[in-house]
């Protein structure tokens, strides 16, 4: 097995012992991202902007890969305040089209550095 690290600075760098992301053959990894604008490293303010960088970050290291969100086949979404969750389906569906991908969407207590929302991903390189 060979691991391919996938890295940008077009998303915000690591901030701990992880990559971006890792391609295991047509298969990427993508670690979770939170709202952190990727060249202030500082937290964009409130849900919807935090959302929506959260699914910028993901699209640039997608991009990355040499690939786009719309070759995620499964999202792995985190949210600090359940009520923000149609907020959120509302924002996804800017940045995802059907067919949508697979998808789990948890309540947590915490996210790191304050963030109320975060998401990771899995996409499947398109072998064309």
């Amino acid at each position: 097995m060979t691991k391919q690290i996938i890295a940008t600075p077009q998303a915000p760098a690591a901030i701990g012992t992880y990559s971006q992301a890792v391609r295991v053959g047509d298969t990427v990894y993508m670690s979770g991202q939170i709202g952190l604008d990727p060249v202030s490293m500082t937290l964009a303010e409130g849900f919807e902007a935090q959302a929506v960088q959260v699914f910028e970050n993901l699209a640039a290291v997608a991009a990355a890969a040499g690939s786009s969100l719309a070759d995620v086949v499964k999202l792995n979404l985190y949210l600090t305040d359940l009520t923000n969750f149609a907020k959120l389906n509302e924002i996804m569906a800017r940045y995802c089209s059907e067919p949508f991908p697979a998808r789990a969407a948890v309540g947590v207590a915490a996210l790191p550095r304050g963030a109320v929302v975060e998401a990771d991903a899995v996409l499947v390189l398109d072998r064309q």
